[in-house]
C-alpha cells in the first residue's frame, strides 16, 4: 500500500544538478564567491552576538537597573518587535540597489547602537537603545542570507544554508566565550563594546568584497538600454506591487512558518541560561558552559541538515529534525546533572538549528525570485515580531509555576523555568511539523537566472533571463568575470 500523498510529496523529485558532486561544485568556487558567501556569514554571526548578550546577561542588567528578570526581557520583546520594520527597510534597498552598501551601512547601525548599549545608565535608556537596535538588526538575515546563497551553484545551496544560518549558533558562542572570560572581569558592558568592534569588522569586510555578480550584470544591461535610475525606481514599484498580488498567499504562509520557527528558537534559548541559573541551581559560569555545549550541537545539527536536505528534500529534513527536538525534550528539562543537562541542550539544539539550518534555501527557494532579501527577510522578521515575547512569557510563567531546589542544604522554591519551556516547545514542535507539511517547495530552483526587481518583468514567476538573448549567464562572460561554475 503506497504512503498518503502528502508523505510521498515530501520528497522532492530527483534532478540532475542537485545530486552531482558537492566536491567539485566546492572546487569550482572562485575566491570571490567564497568572500560573498564568509561575508554574509559574519553579518548574521554579529547579528546573534550582539542579541544574545542580554539573554546572557539578564540577571546582571537586573542588578545594574534593579529590574527582574521578567522587565530585563522587555528589552529582547522590543529588539524583536522592531525587526520587521529594518527588513522591509533594507530588504527594499537591497533588492532596488544591491547586496554590499546596503548591508555595509546595516552593520555600521548596528556597530553604533551596539556601543549606545555599553553607553546606557538607565533602564529606559537600555529599552530605548534595544529598541533602535531591532531596526538595525532586522535587516541583517534578509540581506546576509542573499549575499551568500545567490552566487553559489545550485548543488553547494543546502550545505551553504546549514551554514551560514549557524552563523546565529556561532554569535551565541561567541558571545558565550565572551560573556565566560571578559565580562566576569570588566562587566556586562564589555560584551557590548566588543560586539560593536565585531560589527566594525564584518563592515570592513563586506565593502572590500565585489557586490553581487547578478546585479553588477543587471545594472549593466539596464545601462546599455539606456535605463535612468528614475525609471529603474518605477519599474522595481510596479514589480513589487504585482508580487504582491501574485503571492499574497504564500507571504501569508511564510510568516505563519516563521512565527513557528521563532518561537522554537527563542524559547530554546533565550532564557536558557537564566533557566539553569534559577531552575537547576548552577552558576552562571557553568550555565555559559552549558550553552556553548548546545551552541555546538546547534553548529553540527545545521550543517548536517543542511547538506542532506540537498538529497531528501527542505521540508523531510525540516520535520525529522523538529521530531528529535520533541524526543529530546525530557532530557532538556528532567535531570538535575549538569552532563545530563549539557547532554540535553546538546540533542535539542542539533535538533532546533538543524532545523533552521534548511530555512535560508527553503525560503529563497520558494519567494519570489526577484525579492530574495525582502521576502524572506520580512517573512523572518514578522515572524520575530509574532513570537517577540516568548522569552517574557517564559519568565512571566515562570512566577506562577514554581518548583523546589536545595540551596546549601536547604528548600528553596524557585520559578520552574523547566516545566514551562518543555510545554512551550512541545506545542511549538508540532506546530512547526503541520505548517511544514501543508507548504510549498521549490527544491533546487534555479532562481539566479531570474531577473531582478528593477528590471521589467521582475516581480512575476516566470520572467527568466533567455541565455540566448542576454548575455549575463553564458559561459564566457561567466569564466571570464570568475564565476564560471
Amino acid at each position: 500500500m503506497p504512503a498518503p500523498y502528502f508523505i510521498r510529496n515530501l520528497v522532492p523529485r530527483r534532478q540532475r544538478s542537485d545530486n552531482s558532486g558537492v566536491i567539485p561544485a566546492l572546487k569550482s568556487l572562485t575566491l570571490v564567491q567564497w568572500a560573498q558567501f564568509w561575508s554574509g556569514w559574519l553579518a548574521w554571526t554579529c547579528d546573534a552576538l550582539d542579541f544574545f548578550s542580554v539573554s546572557l546577561t539578564v540577571n546582571l542588567l537586573g542588578t545594574q537597573f534593579d529590574r527582574n528578570a521578567s522587565s530585563i526581557t522587555t528589552a529582547i520583546t522590543l529588539t524583536l518587535l522592531f525587526r520587521s520594520a529594518g527588513a522591509v527597510i533594507f530588504g527594499v534597498l537591497s533588492d532596488r540597489y544591491g547586496r554590499k552598501w546596503p548591508l555595509v551601512f546595516n552593520l555600521l547601525l548596528c556597530c553604533v547602537l551596539e556601543l549606545g548599549t555599553g553607553f546606557v545608565q538607565t533602564f529606559s535608556q537600555f529599552l530605548a537603545v534595544r529598541a533602535l537596535f531591532g531596526i538595525a538588526m532586522g535587516g541583517i538575515w534578509g540581506l546576509s542570507s542573499s549575499n551568500a546563497l545567490e552566487n553559489l551553484p545550485v548543488e553547494l545551496r543546502g550545505l551553504a544554508s546549514g551554514v551560514l544560518q549557524q552563523g546565529y549558533a556561532c554569535g551565541y558562542l561567541i558571545a558565550a566565550v565572551v560573556n565566560l572570560t571578559v565580562v566576569a572581569h570588566h562587566g556586562w558592558r564589555s560584551l557590548f563594546y566588543f560586539g560593536a568592534c565585531f560589527s566594525f569588522l564584518a563592515a570592513l569586510v563586506r565593502s572590500l568584497v565585489p557586490e553581487s555578480e547578478i546585479f553588477l550584470k543587471a545594472k549593466e544591461v539596464e545601462k546599455a538600454k539606456g535605463t535612468t535610475t528614475g525609471q529603474k525606481t518605477k519599474i522595481f514599484l510596479h514589480e513589487t506591487k504585482e508580487m504582491l498580488k501574485q503571492h499574497w498567499k504564500l507571504c501569508i504562509y511564510s510568516v505563519l512558518l516563521m512565527t513557528g520557527f521563532n518561537f522554537l528558537s527563542h524559547g530554546s534559548q533565550d532564557l536558557y541560561p537564566t533557566y539553569l541559573e534559577v531552575t537547576k541551581g548552577f552558576s552562571s559560569h557553568s550555565a555559559t558552559i552549558a550553552t556553548i555545549i548546545g551552541n555546538c550541537g546547534a553548529i553540527a545539527g545545521g550543517g548536517f541538515a543542511g547538506y542532506y536536505s540537498q538529497y531528501i528534500g527542505r521540508r523531510l529534513m525540516i520535520i525529522i529534525c523538529i521530531l528529535l527536538v520533541g524526543a529530546f525534550i525530557p532530557l532538556w528539562i528532567v535531570p538535575s546533572s549538569f552532563s545530563a543537562l549539557a547532554a540535553g541542550a546538546f540533542c535539542i539544539q542539533f535538533g532546533v538549528q538543524g532545523a533552521w539550518g534548511v530555512i535560508p534555501i527553503q525560503l529563497a527557494e520558494m519567494s519570489p525570485p526577484a525579492f530574495r532579501a525582502t521576502f524572506p527577510g520580512v517573512s523572518y522578521q514578522l515572524g520575530n515580531m509574532v513570537s517577540a515575547a516568548s522569552a517574557q512569557i517564559e519568565a512571566t510563567a515562570g512566577n506562577h509555576i514554581q518548583t523546589t531546589i536545595i540551596v546549601d542544604g536547604v528548600p528553596k522554591r524557585v520559578a520552574d523555568y523547566a516545566t514551562v519551556q518543555g510545554i512551550l516547545i512541545g506545542v511549538v514542535a508540532a506546530y512547526v511539523v503541520v505548517v511544514t507539511i501543508l507548504g510549498p517547495e521549490n527544491h533546487a530552483s534555479h532562481f539566479e537566472k531570474h531577473k531582478t526587481a528593477f528590471e521589467e518583468g521582475g516581480g512575476r514567476d516566470d520572467a527568466y533571463i533567455e541565455e540566448e538573448q542576454d548575455p549575463r549567464l553564458t559561459r564566457d562572460v561567466e569564466e571570464e568575470k570568475g564565476f564560471g561554475v
